[in-house]
């Protein structure tokens, strides 16, 4: 494992759980952070930082190049609709980029921009490299396990969610009674619970989060935390489903201890 890597930094704690996991395997880590989601605050933690754009890409390929950097990570969500805001005007890299892609959706997105790191010598390696600790391990990981009718809406929802991945849209559905009530968009995972909990009317949800069949980990990870335990509690669900050894658990015995407080039934598969 070389021992100077790159982080291209988007928002939420993804990118400092990163950090803290290389300083631990004692890899210095180089930050391109993106000025429209990052928090500030990983600064501090940097050998050394630049801030671009989500649309600079030859400003993070170069800055990369000056630092040496031939391997590097992404971590944390760079949302989709950022591409369609005027702060996300491209630079003459970004827009060649853009102009040979026959489609605009995540995969299409990432893996172009991979792609032109990777002509330039630097690769973009398994996002949970550091993280592997936090990994959802097959089972039931929570005190409790689904009753009957929260299991029968995993087993109708794992179905329709990792269908609904497969066409890259979305990795979340919320169900109710073996029925969809929402599907994930660009929206994010937290949105679409709570528009599904205003259509039920407080009635309980089971919530399925999946990773892509051919999941690519060096990106778009499933990831859930105790902001994702608030949300569920707020929107009265009482079971999740996750994809096992594709999905992060941030915050990883904080979170189940939230989830058995409020008797979330949690599981792996």
């Amino acid at each position: 494992m070389a021992k100077r890597c790159g982080l291209i930094a988007g928002n939420g704690r993804f990118p400092f759980l990163v950090l803290e996991g290389a300083r631990a395997a004692g890899v210095e880590m180089v930050v391109a952070a993106i000025s429209e989601e990052t928090d500030p605050r990983i600064a501090e933690l940097a050998s050394s930082i630049e801030w671009i754009s989500v649309g600079h890409l030859g400003k993070l390929i170069r800055f990369f190049r000056k630092e040496g950097v031939e391997q590097a990570i992404m971590a944390g969500q760079v949302r989709h609709v950022q591409i369609f805001r005027l702060s996300a005007l491209p630079d003459l890299r970004m827009a060649r980029m853009l102009a040979r892609l026959k489609r605009r959706n995540t995969d299409a997105l990432i893996g172009a921009v991979a792609s032109e790191l990777e002509s330039e010598g630097i690769r973009l390696i398994d996002s949970t490299t550091y993280l592997q600790p936090l990994l959802a391990r097959e089972g039931v990981l929570t005190r409790r396990a689904p009753d009957k009718n929260e299991q029968a809406d995993m087993d109708y929802g794992r179905e329709v969610a990792t269908e609904l991945a497969r066409l890259d849209l979305g990795q979340t559905i919320v169900v109710k009674n073996q029925a969809v009530v929402a599907l994930e968009a660009m929206e994010g995972t937290d949105a679409t619970i709570r528009r599904a909990a205003e259509l039920v009317r407080g009635r309980p949800l089971t919530v399925i989060k999946v990773a892509k069949p051919n999941q690519d980990m060096r990106f778009d990870v499933p990831v859930i935390g105790l902001q994702t335990i608030e949300t569920l509690v707020a929107c009265h669900v009482t079971a999740v489903s996750l994809t096992a050894d594709k999905t992060l658990i941030f915050d990883r015995q904080e979170t189940l201890e939230a989830a058995n407080r409020h008797r979330i039934a949690i599981v792996a598969r």
